[in-house]
């Protein structure tokens, strides 16, 4: 079953890959009708997230949020597809880097780099970030149930030299990186709801108390790698701007949970200077405190 949907669905996302853009965001607008106004893909849970977030916004101006939300979303789907044949240069037009320089003074510290990410703007056409320094890239992902698809994700986003590997496999995938003298930049998308544990931490996003994904700032503090943010800002319809703001070059000095609290609050900012552009389907605020 698994093959007959990729065979299906696979050649529908090559051809849309080559369209050129101005088609290509066409083809986003149909498929933001079909999200928002045909199919309602998961309206609730975003407009129960942005009710949530914003108690202060009238309805109206929670519906403009969550519309501005679906076009957005619409073309991220496509621009991940449009990952699939797109050149280098290209990508590096239409994603910059604004200060490849701190990459340069990371480098020179000679320590491996934890990249942080938020789901906030786009993070898929990151994967150019690997041409502008020379660390291994490493790239934290949850695999599909679907193997073929799971393939198909993983040469997508490796195709600029960045390796995906899952939660578990990272921290000895490191280790062996540096027991071989091989320098990584791994990056980790960090503001998702986590599984819920006795020893989660619970931290506030956007001013509300929830449990909160810890893996990144544990892994640097253990094996003391430089920990970095990288910020995206969407400029206009595909094209974004990275800058690479350094959290902590040792952070062994910071207190337990600090980075993470560090990351949510850049990640805050962002959201609240432009919401439309953060990632309200995932269930972020599931497991908030009861009563909050």
């Amino acid at each position: 079953m698994q093959f007959l949907v990729y065979i299906l669905v696979y050649p529908f996302l090559w051809l849309v890959s080559i369209l050129p853009f101005r088609l290509l965001y066409l083809v986003s607008d149909v498929v933001h009708i079909l999200l928002y106004y045909i199919i309602g893909y998961r309206k609730k849970t975003v407009t129960d997230n942005l009710r949530l977030v914003f108690p202060e916004k009238s309805e109206k101006e929670i519906a403009k949020i969550r519309k501005k939300f679906y076009h957005h979303l619409s073309d991220m789907f496509l621009e991940m597809t449009k990952t699939m044949t797109i050149s280098e240069s290209e990508l590096k037009k239409r994603f910059k880097i604004t200060n490849p320089e701190e990459f340069k003074r990371l480098e020179s510290l000679n320590k491996s780099i934890i990249l942080i990410f938020g789901h906030y703007a786009s993070w898929e056409w990151s994967i150019v970030l690997q041409q502008y320094i020379n660390f291994k890239g490493l790239a934290v992902y949850k695999p599909l149930a679907n193997k073929r698809f799971d393939s198909l994700v993983k040469s997508i986003r490796s195709k600029f030299n960045t390796d995906l590997i899952s939660t578990k496999e990272t921290i000895n995938v490191i280790n062996d990186h540096e027991t071989k003298g091989i320098k990584t930049i791994t990056g980790f998308l960090s503001d998702q709801s986590p599984r819920l544990t006795k020893d989660v931490y619970w931290g506030k996003f956007m001013g509300i108390k929830a449990p909160c994904f810890t893996g990144a700032e544990r892994l640097a503090k253990k094996l003391d790698l430089t920990t970095a943010y990288l910020k995206v800002t969407k400029i206009k319809r595909g094209y974004y701007e990275a800058e690479i703001m350094t959290l902590a070059e040792n952070p062994k000095e910071y207190q337990d949970y600090q980075l993470t609290d560090m990351f949510l609050s850049e990640v805050e900012k962002q959201i609240y200077e432009a919401p439309e552009y953060y990632f309200w389907t995932h269930k972020r605020w599931k497991h908030r405190e009861r009563g909050i």
